[in-house]
């Protein structure tokens, strides 16, 4: 992917698409909706013109946008640490890390992080973090 360039454009020139997608990211985030067909409805956009542009518009006002990892990892030495440097290698912000204890051989972790500063998107993100030697399973959390 080529390298991200940010800009800082008063909202009052662009398309009312992206405002509408923010609009649709600020119900999930705040949980007045469940899901995103609901919240894309409500802002009077497509689910495709939602997902065109939500891993590309943000709310300068709101800094970055926070997401959950869930990985299911190995019980393996380095595998947790694996796992955060593929995240910090990605750009992301490592907030939070919350880890379950070792059940059958494998244990649970969830990680918070700010996307702001990554250079890649969030799918490839975990699209990478999946082919990880130590990594089960690996999703966005909702």
């Amino acid at each position: 992917m080529a390298d991200r360039r940010f800009l800082l454009v008063d909202s009052s020139v662009l398309p009312d698409v992206f405002l509408k997608v923010l609009q649709a990211k600020e119900l999930l985030a705040s949980g007045s909706v469940s899901n995103i067909s609901t919240a894309a409805r409500q802002a009077g956009i497509s689910r495709s013109a939602f997902y065109k542009y939500k891993d590309y518009v943000f709310d300068a006002e709101m800094g970055r946008e926070t997401i959950t990892v869930i990985a299911t990892l190995l019980d393996k030495t380095g595998a947790l640490q694996s796992l955060l440097t593929g995240i910090s290698a990605a750009g992301a912000s490592i907030v939070t890390i919350t880890q379950s204890r070792p059940e059958n051989g494998t244990a649970q972790v969830e990680v918070t992080v700010r996307t702001g500063t990554m250079q890649m998107t969030v799918e490839d993100m975990l699209g990478r973090l999946a082919r990880q030697t130590y990594v089960v399973e690996v999703h966005r959390g909702t």
